[in-house]
């Protein structure tokens, strides 16, 4: 009998990582507030429930995908008059929440759980929506050895790459780490890239050249931000899906957090986070929903400003 899997949260990310799961033969029963969310997932294979309480029944794991940290704790710790999943979730079950969240949000639903007698981990991941539909994401995972040996089946139906950081939260830690410095070379690729142009250059032959030298980095090498070098890569799709910025964003506010509980001096990804805030704002139009990559775009509208 195919194990049931509950998976609540269907966005872009969410939506290919369940679809995957019912290609690996996996049983999910998928709750979304998104009537298209429903359709696409329902379309995928999952069967729909009418609230995220329903799709727990008799689930063997349960994976989340959800925006951010106080969404997390209200659905599995409940708000004041409202008690959340944990207090109906089977205690057989294993929770999984893959959201980008704050280590300490991990950590406060990780003891409730606990209390409830439900296993816990946390496992965001890395790779973005492409990978989410191909099923090639990388998952960094905080948690028990024994829960950690409990989710990797679950886990390898949707990435390919899966780590234990530590203890519960340590997933969430190595996410913002990793997507902070994606950050940083995202914006130092841009600025390279920029210059070179704004020197002459063919940004494609630049890019050949970096990416054999020792600036090579992976947002030189799959992500190019420069339109038409790479024609697969969201630069080339007028920066149309893919990870936006506003998520990065979000990442990076949570990189100045835990920066700040750590008392950690991080220079440099301050600086990245204020180069996409200044981006976010460079125009008229809000940029936040372009991908990340269009950081280029503010460097080139920086030259042309000058």
């Amino acid at each position: 009998m195919a194990k049931k899997v509950a998976f609540i949260g269907l966005g872009n990310m969410g939506s290919g990582m369940a679809a995957n799961l019912v290609k690996n033969g996996f049983d999910v029963c998928a709750f979304d507030l998104s009537p298209a969310a429903q359709d696409r997932a329902k379309q995928d294979g999952c069967t729909i429930a009418d609230t995220a309480a329903s799709a727990t029944v008799d689930a063997d794991y349960v994976v989340s995908m959800l925006p951010n940290g106080s969404i997390v704790e209200s659905i599995y710790i409940g708000t004041e008059g409202k008690e959340g999943l944990l207090s109906i979730i089977p205690k057989t079950a294993l929770v999984i929440d893959c959201s980008t969240i704050a280590p300490q949000n991990s950590r406060n639903v990780g003891a409730k759980a606990t209390e409830a007698g439900i296993k816990f981990i946390d496992a965001p991941v890395s790779g973005g929506v492409a990978s989410a539909a191909a099923g090639t994401l990388a998952f960094m995972v905080g948690g028990l050895e024994s829960n950690f040996a409990l989710a990797k089946d679950v886990l390898a139906a949707m990435g390919a790459n899966i780590f234990r950081a530590g203890d519960v939260g340590a997933g969430q830690t190595a996410k913002i780490c990793n997507n902070m410095l994606l950050a940083i070379h995202m914006t130092g690729t841009a600025e390279a890239l920029q210059l070179g142009v704004d020197n002459g250059l063919d940004p494609a032959v630049l890019s050949e050249i970096m990416i054999k030298s020792s600036g090579c980095n992976w947002s030189l090498e799959k992500y190019n931000p420069m339109p038409g070098v790479m024609p697969t890569a969201p630069a080339s799709n007028d920066y149309q899906g893919g990870f936006m910025v506003d998520l990065m964003l979000k990442d990076l506010g949570l990189a100045m957090e835990a920066s700040l509980n750590s008392k950690s001096s991080i220079p440099m990804g301050a600086a990245a986070r204020n180069l996409y805030n200044l981006h976010k704002n460079a125009s008229t139009e809000d940029q936040g929903g372009k991908d990340f990559s269009s950081i280029q775009q503010f460097y080139g509208q920086s030259a042309n400003d000058a």
